[in-house]
């Protein structure tokens, strides 16, 4: 891999990666609340092509010298994309910046999207990686997510994705209402069998302003008690760590080397471009780092793109505060942890060391061999406190 370029910083080392969001969706899950839309007419790809292209243009001139290790085609439904725009946005992609010769480049997929003719195509454009939203192996806990394919349709883009990629994970959610965690245990065995490297594993949370939200305010929709939830996620590290495909960060599973790149540059505040309605951004510029935004509606998003030349509603300068309060939120949820010396050039001063101390003897962090910090298997899942002690 060539090394990254562009305005020195703490992080430079993470990469720099490239995040494309497609926000149509065949439907709308109940429990989702991503920038996601349902559109009953076809969508003008040609148009929405053109105005990523333009989008990409923009922030390539705020971001020169850079080269992509890694790109992401995120949603909503990519995979609702013909071949040809994917290959389109790719080549933007390649002609502003440039990409490494190892370039990871991921595409999200639903498994009702999924056809062998389409993959080969998206493989052919250069995507050489897939995620699958599979989100459960039950078809009654498919339905109740609202979810438009069976356990078995599900399966069968799984198979089309491994005979076309060799590299692919999927999705699941757990911590359903009435799951058991021996069910949970039968479930994710299921799951790691048909999993070559990667798996995602996300509890459920109740989201305000999604269907979910309303449901269980009503009492209609009862998730399980902490209690339950804990156990599923100790099922969930126990079960994945025995089968080889250890915790990398707190959701996600890898086989060793197999860890997505592109997510690994977010978690280790590397400095990647948003592109495309709703996508956020963390760009380095020679005044600091930035934090951008684009407007969320398509069509909102589309003409101020055709206007200005790009859909960017919000840039802030992010502080020193902000900087080191976003490196340990991020980088503490990666079983790697944090490099304490990196925090305090980012943040501007050290942890504090009493705050420190009395999270290694509660065991709730650990100090790693390299000097690195880790959460614990007892901190991880209040890491959210303890984000907050050491920030504080």
């Amino acid at each position: 891999m060539s090394e990254p370029t562009g305005p020195d910083h703490p992080t430079r080392d993470a990469g720099f990666g490239v995040y494309l969001h497609w926000p149509f969706c065949a439907a709308k899950c109940p429990y989702c609340d991503f920038n996601s839309h349902v559109r009953r007419a076809p969508v003008d790809e040609a148009r929405f092509l053109q105005a990523f292209r333009t989008e990409i243009a923009h922030v390539a001139a705020r971001t020169p010298g850079r080269t992509v290790s890694s790109v992401f085609l995120g949603g909503g439904t990519p995979s609702l994309m013909q071949p040809a725009t994917v290959a389109g946005l790719l080549d933007a992609i390649a002609g502003a910046w440039g990409t490494t010769r190892d370039v990871e480049i991921t595409l999200e997929a639903n498994p009702t999207s999924v056809e062998a003719g389409r993959f080969q195509g998206y493989r052919t454009a250069g995507i050489n990686r897939v995620s699958l939203g599979v989100q459960a192996l039950d078809d009654a806990a498919l339905k109740s997510l609202g979810r438009l394919h069976t356990a078995d349709e599900a399966m069968a883009a799984v198979r089309v994705a491994a005979a076309h990629f060799e590299r692919y994970s999927f999705d699941l959610i757990y911590a359903r209402p009435h799951q058991t965690p021996a069910a949970w245990a039968g479930e994710l065995a299921e799951a790691i069998a048909r999993a070559a490297e990667h798996l995602s594993l996300y509890q459920l949370t109740i989201e305000p302003g999604t269907p979910f939200h309303g449901l269980a305010a009503a009492g209609k929709l009862v998730p399980p008690d902490e209690e339950t939830a804990r156990a599923l996620y100790d099922v969930t590290q126990e079960t994945c760590a025995r089968a080889g495909l250890p915790a990398y960060e707190i959701s996600n599973h890898a086989r060793p080397g197999a860890q997505s790149r592109h997510n690994l540059l977010y978690w280790r505040y590397g400095e990647y471009a948003g592109i495309g309605p709703g996508a956020h951004g963390r760009l380095v510029t020679e005044s600091g780092r930035l934090g951008t935004v684009t407007e969320r509606a398509p069509e909102a998003w589309l003409a101020r793109v055709e206007a200005e030349g790009h859909g960017i509603v919000e840039t802030e300068a992010l502080s020193p505060a902000d900087q080191g309060d976003e490196f340990l939120v991020m980088g503490l949820r990666l079983a790697e942890g944090i490099d304490p010396d990196r925090y305090a050039a980012l943040k501007g001063r050290p942890l504090d060391p009493a705050r420190l101390a009395a999270l290694l003897e509660d065991g709730l962090v650990a100090r790693r061999p390299d000097g690195r910090l880790a959460a614990t298997p007892r901190g991880a899942p209040v890491l959210n406190a303890v984000v907050a002690e050491l920030a504080a």
